[in-house]
């Protein structure tokens, strides 16, 4: 029975989620390749607004993930998700019709805030779907809209910028979402009893699957309670500071790469895509044997670790030597993504479902919080210094941190059955 059913949820919910979480990341993401392609010399952009505009989508995504995420958890993460869809595409697609930078400003902020909830909203559903030796997979199939955006984004937009300009680009890319929206709202069910497509045994075997594994979480009363945990707190941190290490080399690898001698935009975004190919297998790779060994933290913490002894490296090596450079931020870059799937697991497994949605919600805003901070600093840095030393100093100093308190508060498989005990 569990065979038949997991077959059901994995090719029913599974492509429409990452699907849709691919279509939100690549609204986030395509900036860098337009301010590495004329948007800063169309608009009159200094590299001080560059580095504010990277990052003020992170400060619109950081206000309201709680309020989204509460909705979500109590009302419905498939309206919010249908409603979000229509207006970041439009925002997007509005980014290419902008003629000065107080628009851009206000739109980049929108964006963030109309995103905001996506995230926390697709977890806290595919918690109403998957069990707990299911979750980092499905996680990460969720998440790999990320890299997988990126990977073939990073190329189309250089040809899209290339022949057709940045503006064009944007268009181009924000109108899917709108026509993606409505087919959302047909194929997706909130909860296993709304689905026609499950018989009714299959409903209850999963019902009774989920509420069993809620058994064994130990019961907090509400989101004050919840927020105040330290393993909450440590985990809050620990994103906080891993986001400051992925979104600033997310946000300006564009710009570093097309800083190489000869380099236009065309090469640019093929090398750009290079690192989410290792990201897209190392994230298929963790989630599996997560799920596998039922052991978040093994494969968490290392990964963390090893981008940040490749940002050093590529801090040592220095811009002179740009392909080993470029080798090591391939490494960096994959690296930074592998643990997603099973780190989502985590929190869903130690916070019972009342309060878990409001949990994810709020390490979510500190991870948009160092998201901000990433882009932000890195583009500073990068601007102020002439170069890119210093800030990969500072995502490896981010990553290494991160990993530190990995270890700190995620329990490995015999630490739980001694606590359980």
């Amino acid at each position: 029975m569990e065979k038949i059913l997991a077959r059901s949820r994995w090719y029913r919910l599974i492509p429409i989620a990452f699907i849709t979480y691919s279509l939100a990341y690549l609204d986030r993401s395509n900036f860098g390749f337009a301010a590495a392609g004329g948007m800063a010399e169309d608009l009159g952009i200094t590299p001080g607004m560059s580095s504010l505009l990277g990052s003020l989508f992170f400060l619109g995504y950081f206000f309201f993930q709680i309020p989204g995420s509460h909705y979500a958890a109590t009302k419905s993460a498939k309206k919010l998700i249908f409603w979000s869809l229509i207006l970041w595409s439009a925002l997007a697609a509005a980014t290419g019709m902008v003629h000065d930078v107080n628009m851009l400003i206000a739109i980049r902020f929108l964006l963030g805030v109309v995103e905001s909830a996506v995230m926390p909203s697709m977890l806290i559903l595919l918690s109403n779907w998957f069990t707990k030796e299911e979750r980092s997979r499905a996680n990460t199939f969720l998440i790999l809209g990320n890299p997988a955006t990126v990977l073939w984004m990073s190329v189309v937009s250089g040809y899209l910028i290339d022949a057709l300009g940045w503006r064009e680009m944007f268009i181009i890319q924000g109108v899917p979402g709108i026509l993606w929206a409505f087919i959302w709202w047909k194929l997706v069910d909130e909860k296993p009893k709304d689905a026609n497509w499950m018989t009714e045994g299959e409903k209850a075997d999963l019902e009774e699957a989920l509420y069993k594994e809620q058994q064994g979480i130990k019961p907090v009363k509400n989101y004050a309670e919840a927020f105040k945990s330290r393993a909450v707190i440590l985990l809050c941190a620990q994103y906080m500071l891993w986001s400051v290490g992925v979104y600033g080399f997310v946000m300006w690898l564009p710009s570093i790469i097309k800083s190489a001698p000869n380099m236009d935009i065309v090469i640019t975004g093929w090398l750009s895509a290079v690192p989410y190919i290792l990201a897209i297998i190392g994230m298929l790779a963790a989630s599996y044997f997560s799920d596998k060994t039922m052991n978040r933290k093994v494969f968490i913490w290392p990964f963390l670790l090893v981008g940040a002894i490749a940002f050093y490296l590529s801090y040592l090596i220095g811009e002179n030597h740009f392909w080993l450079s470029f080798a090591l931020l391939v490494i960096a870059g994959g690296a930074m993504y592998a643990p997603y799937g099973p780190f989502f697991a985590v929190i869903t497994e130690i916070l019972p479902r009342n309060v878990s949605g409001g949990a994810i919600g709020l390490i979510n805003s500190m991870g948009a919080l160092g998201s901000f901070g990433g882009a932000y600093i890195v583009g500073f840095l990068n601007g102020s210094t002439g170069g890119f030393g210093a800030s990969y100093i500072l995502m490896a100093v981010s990553l290494l941190a991160s990993a530190i308190l990995t270890i700190v508060v995620v329990k490995s498989p015999k630490q739980i059955a001694a606590q359980a005990q």
